[in-house]
This record gives C-alpha cells, structure tokens and sequence, in this order.
C-alpha cells in the first residue's frame, strides 16, 4: 500500500472517532432518559394494621431491697445465692448469737428478780395492812370503854401507835408501785434483747428472687451494709425512653409487646403503667413505664429491650407495606403504572404500624403500585416502565 493510501485511511478512522463517541452518548442517553425502567408490582390489599409507638429501655423491679442487718455482728450462715427464689419470711442468714443470748438470759434473770420483788413488796403491804387494822380497832376499844378504867396516856399511845400504823402501809403502798415499775422495766428489756436475738435471724420481706449476694460467712457487717439483693417478680417493669412527640398517643392501660434482645424473634406481653413527667432536655425523650406480663426463662436487671405501644387497631383497612410508601415534600404517595408509564399517586396516611401503613384515600382495593426493581433505585413521574417478576425489595432512602 502506497504512503498517500495509508494516510487517507489513517484520515477516515480520525474522522470517525467522533462519530462513535456521539452514537455512545445518545445509546446512554436514550437508556438513561427514554429505556423502561423495571419495576415490580405489589397488589393493594386490606388486613388489619396496629399502630405502635417504640421505646427503648432496661429491665427494672418497681419493689425492690438491699437486704441487711438491723445490728452489728458476725455473718455465720447465708442460707440462699444469687437466682434463688424465696418465700416471705423464709431465712435467708444468721448471725453470730451467743452475745444475744446471753443479753436475753441476763434480762430474763432481772425479769425473775423483779417478780420476786413484787411479792416481797406486796407481802410487806398485807402486813403493814394488817397491822393498822390491829392499831385502828384496839383505839376504838379504848374509845368505847366507860368510866376511868382508861387513862388518857393510854390513848395517847394507841393514837399514835395507828399513825405508824397508817404510815407503814403508805410506805409499803410505794414499795409495791415502785416494785411494779421496776417490773415493767425488766419485762421491756427483756422485749428488747428478745427482739436483738431476733434481729440476728435475717428474713425475706416479701416473695421475689435474689439478684446480687454481697456477703459471705466470716464478713463483719453493721446496720445499713447489704448481704443480699431482693427484687419482687411480681413487678417487673421497662422502663423505655419514648420520643416526646408521641406524649400525646400514650397512656396507662395501653397494650405493648416487648422484645428482649437475647429473643428478637419473639415478643412478651406488656401494659403501661406510668408516663413520666420530665423530658430529657438532651435526647428530648421521657420515660414509659411498663409492666412485664411474661419474662424470658433467663432475664436480668438491667438488660435492654425494645417496647412496642399499641395505640390503634383497625381489623379491616387498605394497606400497604411500608416500604412502599415514597415520601416527597412532606407528603407521603407511591407510584402506579398508567399506561406503561410511572404516574405519581399522593396517599392520605391513617395509622401506621411497623411493617404496614393504613391509606385513607388514594388507593383502593386491587389497585397495583410499583416500585423499581433495582435496590437503591428511584422512579419519576412520566418514566416508561416495564414489569419483571415479583422479587425482594428493600426500602430505599426516599421511602417511608
């Protein structure tokens, strides 16, 4: 081939690179802007919708108690550990009681030697008693007697005999009061050294399950020292931090399900029983408490949870599952195929649940929406679509 033949091909190839170019860009341009883009269609159905408001919170015992002794001593015994259940009243420790015991039999010997006073004191008294009477009927006799037979020494001397007379059981009438009181006193000692021994037995206030054992045999402790930890199963609450926007939708005596994050599969059974009244000025959230109508076989306080609220049911609704649901401008709509084509629908929302969404006007029974095909894909009004086989699809950052 001659020189001026190659470099008049070397010219049209040249010439022809633009030419490919441009045909690339309008083949991209026509499959960006004018190719079908596919999609698949979900069936608008009815069913029923729950509304839930969800919380995030821990695991609590509303009655809960660091057990420990009311007096200083020396554990000896811990009858119970750490996820043992227990009765009211039943012993969960001892201890050391020697000291008591001997205070107790101390006291109860003071009892003794005050009873035995008390009697000597009242036997003092009849005899004092006794003795009066004596004096007050020999003065009468003399009182009564006739003629000189009686001098007036004689008188004198039995008028002052029933003065000592009267005196004396005064004095014994104290003696027996004073005895009494000491008594009393011996008895109260007794009561209170009876009530120390006792205090060296340690028992459970209520039913519930040891959740922390703090102490063991051989530990000294003193009054306000915890051996163990008690909560009552009876009360098991979540505490759930709730967004203050939903303060309105919420109340006591609402359904919920909790989800404990060792079961997510799984839901438990729960009613709220308190709002709180102060929101957190950081997070903007407030607390809800709820009572747990069931627990895990295995659960601790203080373990996370999820809380759904119900706060409406409808059993029979035009739904559709929430991914669908593409929201632009504030407003929530989806897209229907007319004619080959993406046509923008706006949807009136009712409730909406967790996977579903209520439509209140907009959409009717049977009617078919679209959604693109492609995860992470969007639609426009007017595009040209083309329907493939039903797959799964994933929300997409646009949609509800």
């Amino acid at each position: 081939m001659s020189i001026s033949r190659k470099a008049a091909a070397w010219r049209i190839r040249q010439a022809g690179k633009p030419l490919i170019a441009l045909a690339a860009v309008v083949a991209i341009v026509y499959w960006l802007k004018f190719a079908p883009a596919r999609v698949v269609r979900h069936t608008v159905g009815r069913g029923e919708i729950v509304a839930e408001v969800m919380g995030t919170g821990t695991l609590e015992a509303h009655v809960k108690a660091n057990i420990g002794p009311k007096i200083s001593g020396l554990i000896i015994d811990v009858l119970v550990d750490q996820g043992d259940h227990v009765k009211c009243g039943q012993i969960l420790a001892r201890l050391d009681d020697r000291e008591m015991k001997r205070q107790v039999e101390a006291a109860e010997a003071g009892v003794a030697a005050a009873e035995a006073a008390v009697k000597r004191q009242e036997a003092d008294r009849v005899r004092a008693g006794a003795v009066l009477e004596q004096a007050r009927r020999y003065l009468d006799r003399l009182n009564t007697a006739t003629g000189g037979a009686v001098s007036q020494a004689e008188r004198d001397k039995a008028t002052e005999a029933l003065g000592i007379a009267e005196a004396g059981v005064t004095s014994a009438d104290a003696a027996v009061t004073e005895a009494r009181k000491q008594l009393i006193a011996a008895e109260r000692t007794l009561e209170f050294q009876r009530v120390r021994l006792s205090d060296t037995i340690i028992t459970a206030p209520y039913d519930g399950l040891i959740v922390r054992r703090d102490r063991d045999p051989g530990s000294v402790v003193v009054p306000g020292s915890a051996i163990l930890a008690l909560v009552s199963t009876s009360e098991i609450w979540i505490s759930a931090w709730v967004d203050e926007t939903e303060m309105a939708r919420l109340g006591p005596g609402l359904r919920a399900r909790i989800v404990f994050r060792q079961e997510p599969g799984r839901s438990y059974t729960g009613e709220v029983v308190r709002l709180g009244r102060e929101v957190d000025r950081e997070t903007r959230e407030f607390l809800v408490d709820v009572r747990v109508g069931e627990l895990p076989a295995n659960w601790a306080v203080g373990q996370r949870a999820e809380v759904y609220i119900e706060t409406g049911r409808k059993q029979d609704a035009i739904v559709l599952p929430a991914h669908v649901v593409v929201w632009r401008d504030g407003g929530a709509g989806t897209f229907v195929d007319e004619n080959g084509r993406a046509a923008w629908r706006p949807l009136s929302l009712g409730l909406q649940g967790r996977d579903l969404v209520e439509v209140i006007n907009g959409l009717s029974q049977g009617e078919q929406v679209i959604l693109p095909a492609t995860p992470g894909a969007t639609l426009r009004p007017g595009q040209r679509v083309t329907a493939v086989p039903h797959a799964r699809q994933e929300p997409t950052e646009n949609r509800a």
